[in-house]
C-alpha cells in the first residue's frame, strides 16, 4: 500500500510495471501482511514521534511481529524497531 501510494502521489517512479513488482514479491517469498488487531494496538501505543499514519502502521506491524523493516527514514529510527537497508 505504502509504494501504491508513493507512486500515486508522484514520489516514486518504478521502472516497470507495479503489476510486476507484486508479482515478484508472491515469487520471492515475501508475504504481504494484512492488518491485525494486534497491529492497531501497537498502533494506539507509539509515542507520536512520527506524524505519518502509513509509516507509523508499518512501524506497529514490525514492532508486534518482531520484524525488520526494509528502509532507512530518520523518523522511523526515533522508534525502537529494526530496520536495514
Amino acid at each position: 500500500m505504502e509504494i501504491a501510494i508513493k507512486i500515486n502521489l508522484g514520489k516514486l517512479t518504478l521502472s516497470f510495471d507495479f503489476d510486476e513488482l507484486l508479482g515478484d514479491i508472491k515469487n520471492r517469498d515475501f508475504n504481504i501482511l494484512q492488518i491485525e488487531d494486534e497491529h492497531l494496538m501497537k498502533f494506539l501505543s507509539l509515542p507520536f514521534t512520527h506524524k505519518d499514519p502509513f509509516d507509523r502502521l508499518i512501524i506497529a506491524t514490525a514492532l508486534a511481529k518482531d520484524l525488520t523493516i526494509i528502509l532507512i527514514d530518520e523518523n522511523i529510527q526515533k522508534y525502537d524497531v529494526k530496520c536495514e537497508w
